[in-house]
């Protein structure tokens, strides 16, 4: 069986946060995890680990992901042109009554869900 082995190298994990399928990628999860997650970020992240992994995030994993929403959010919040910037990648439109904004901190934290060696590999 021809499979991908296990890596930390930094050059794929570059090459993965920048590639234009999975930033599409990243946006329909992102979407899903609103739509489909629940009202609090927590509830939105552990739908978009379930949908992933097949399991809920660990508590540390749940904490990280929670709080560079957040950070995002109020990133985007600053600099709106950086969220227009990050959403026209793969066409798909934020959820409606959903701020750009807001739907770019969640594809960042879709990017991180599924550049996740546990995502990229098969173990």
């Amino acid at each position: 069986m021809v499979r991908r082995s296990r890596t930390n190298t930094p050059l794929q994990a570059l090459s993965l946060l920048n590639e234009p399928t999975f930033m599409e990628a990243a946006q329909g999860l992102a979407r899903r995890m609103i739509a489909e997650g629940g009202d609090t970020p927590a509830d939105r992240i552990a739908h978009g680990f379930r949908l992933s992994f097949g399991r809920r995030p660990a508590a540390e994993e749940l904490a990280v992901l929670v709080d560079g929403v957040a950070a995002d959010h109020a990133h985007f919040d600053r600099a709106p042109d950086a969220a227009e910037k990050l959403l026209p990648a793969g066409g798909i439109a934020a959820p409606e009554g959903v701020a750009p904004a807001e739907f770019a901190a969640y594809v960042l934290a879709a990017n991180v869900i599924i550049n996740l060696d546990e995502f990229v590999t098969r173990d």
